[in-house]
C-alpha cells in the first residue's frame, strides 16, 4: 500500500524555491525553472503510486481518482482566479484585461498551456503581466491526469511487461520531441524537414507531450519501488540528485 512520504514535500519545497528566486530576477537563479521539472517528476510518481497501490487491491475507480484531483486542484486554484480578479479590474488596460479575462477560461478548462503558447514565449517580458501563467504547468500535469490512468490500467490488464515496454516507448517519443522542439510546427505537416538538434521554449516547454517524459520518469521510480518492494538507501544518490 502507497504510504505518505515526507520527504516528498521536502522535495517540493527544494523546487519551488528557485522558481521563485529565478522570478525575482536574480542571475545566478537564471535556471531556476528546473524546479517546474522536478514538480513533474514527483507529480508522476505519486499518481503512478497511488494508481498501482490502488489496482493491486482491487480498489481503483476512475471516478474516485478524478474526484480526488479535483478536491485537490480546484480549490487553491480559484482562491488564486479570486485573488488577482481585483488587481486585474484596478490596473489593467481593456485590452489586457480581455486577455486575462480568456486567460481564465483557459486555465478552468486546464488548456492554459495552449493559450500561453498561443499568446508569447514563457520568457518574454510581455508574459510578466499574464498573472496565471504559471497555470500553464498545471494545465500539463491535468492533461497528463486525464490520459495517463487509461493507459497504465489497460497496460496492467495485458501484464506489466507489456507496461514496462510501452512506458519506455512514451518516454523515448516525448524526450524525442522535447530535444526536436525547434523542427514542430502547428500546420501541416507539422514538422520541418530540415533538422534542428534544439528545443526552443514555444514548442518544447509549453505542449504536454514534449512535457511527458518528465513524468514517465517518475513512472519508472514508482513501477520500481513498486514491483521491488524495496526502498534503497543510497545516501550517496541522495546527495548527488540533490546537488
Amino acid at each position: 500500500m502507497f504510504s505518505y512520504r515526507k520527504e516528498i514535500d521536502g522535495l517540493r519545497a527544494l523546487a519551488v524555491v528557485p522558481v521563485l528566486l529565478f522570478h525575482a530576477g536574480f542571475s545566478i537563479f537564471s535556471g531556476g525553472f528546473i524546479g517546474v521539472d522536478i514538480f513533474f517528476v514527483i507529480s508522476g510518481y505519486l499518481i503512478s503510486s497511488i494508481i498501482l497501490s490502488e489496482h493491486s487491491r482491487g480498489s481503483f475507480s476512475f471516478g474516485s481518482f478524478y474526484k480526488r484531483r479535483v478536491r485537490r486542484i480546484l480549490p487553491a486554484l480559484f482562491l488564486i482566479i479570486f485573488a488577482c480578479l481585483p488587481a486585474a479590474w484596478l490596473l489593467m488596460p481593456p485590452s489586457s484585461l480581455e486577455s486575462f479575462a480568456l486567460s481564465i477560461i483557459s486555465v478552468v478548462l486546464f488548456i492554459s498551456n495552449f493559450w500561453f503558447f498561443s499568446q508569447s514565449g514563457y520568457f518574454t517580458i510581455i508574459s510578466e503581466e499574464m498573472p496565471l501563467l504559471h497555470t500553464w504547468s498545471l494545465a500539463v500535469e491535468e492533461q497528463f491526469y486525464i490520459f495517463f490512468p487509461i493507459f497504465l490500467i489497460f497496460f496492467l490488464f495485458l501484464g506489466k511487461k507489456w507496461l514496462l515496454i510501452a512506458s519506455i516507448c512514451v518516454f523515448i517519443f516525448s524526450l524525442m520531441i522535447s530535444q526536436f522542439g525547434e523542427n514542430l510546427s502547428t500546420s501541416y505537416p507539422f514538422f520541418d524537414n530540415k533538422l534542428k538538434f534544439s528545443a526552443i521554449p514555444s514548442y518544447a516547454f509549453f505542449l504536454a507531450p514534449t512535457r511527458f517524459f518528465e513524468l514517465m520518469v517518475g513512472f519508472f521510480c514508482a513501477y520500481y519501488l513498486f514491483y521491488t518492494k524495496k526502498v534503497p538507501s543510497h545516501d550517496f544518490l541522495s546527495f548527488f540528485g540533490l546537488s
